[in-house]
């Protein structure tokens, strides 16, 4: 007579042994089906014996970053944390759009931010400057740190319409922010990191009508960010901005997208 196998030990060898053909809750399917998909795979909890299936692609992380040339706060983001971890990681992982315009109105007396992580912050005052005019059919920018900073901005959004390849002018703009002078060292910073892109090109951009309209495209961008921005460095991550999404980024940007991408 054969020896009886307590119940309890059959649940047990059950609930272990998926290469047995055993279901998961969860995992409607056959054992004969589980390799049939990823997903399929995933729920039976057979992924380990799933060697023809590769896992599929996961979706980026995607980070837009709302900032001013010459933001204290902005420029040490860009450069310390941003571009640092756009180094590390493999091009899928994180997929960046930058927006230099800021805020959208100018106090008369403007208090620039001090330090590295002093945010510039939207002005409160009865006396408010619009940042963006349209003045006979042409648009005129005034910014929070004076007309040198809407002249960065304008030569970033330029050298990026230009560029159009992230690769390429990310790492101009990581030299003009991390350098002396963002309006006054482009010709350095594409000789070093893209000296295929005509800087006259760049400057025409600057100087005519096509900036003007990218300028106010960042405008309509930055206006549309719902919540509406308080400060920059504005942080949005996969289309969400939070106080906690904002702070984790701050600390550390590299660990975030890590985690979110999965």
């Amino acid at each position: 007579m054969a020896p009886t196998v307590p119940l309890a030990l059959l649940v047990l060898v059950t609930l272990l042994a998926p290469g047995l053909g055993v279901a998961f809750p969860g995992c409607d399917y056959p054992a004969h089906l589980w390799c049939s998909s990823w997903e399929i795979a995933v729920a039976c909890q057979a992924e380990s014996r799933c060697t023809n299936l590769s896992r599929p692609a996961v979706a980026p992380v995607e980070l837009s970053l709302y900032y001013e040339s010459l933001c204290p706060a902005c420029r040490w983001f860009l450069v310390q944390e941003l571009f640092t971890t756009w180094l590390l990681l493999p091009a899928e992982a994180l997929s960046i759009t930058l927006v230099p315009y800021g805020n959208a109105e100018v106090g008369t007396d403007p208090t620039r931010g001090r330090g590295r992580w002093s945010r510039c912050r939207r002005p409160r005052s009865d006396r408010l400057i619009l940042q963006e005019r349209n003045v006979s059919g042409k648009w005129h920018f005034q910014c929070q740190h004076g007309a040198e900073e809407c002249l960065g901005n304008m030569i970033e959004t330029c050298l990026m319409h230009e560029a159009k390849n992230f690769s390429t002018y990310f790492p101009v703009i990581f030299c003009l922010e991390s350098g002396s002078s963002v309006t006054k060292n482009l010709e350095a910073c594409l000789q070093i990191y893209a000296p295929q892109l005509d800087g006259g090109r760049i400057a025409a951009c600057v100087q005519g009508d096509t900036g003007a309209a990218l300028m106010h495209r960042n405008a309509q961008l930055t206006e549309a960010l719902s919540p509406p921005h308080q400060y920059v460095p504005w942080i949005v991550i996969n289309g969400k901005h939070t106080d906690e999404l904002q702070a984790q980024a701050e600390a550390s940007l590299l660990g975030l997208i890590c985690r979110l991408y999965q």
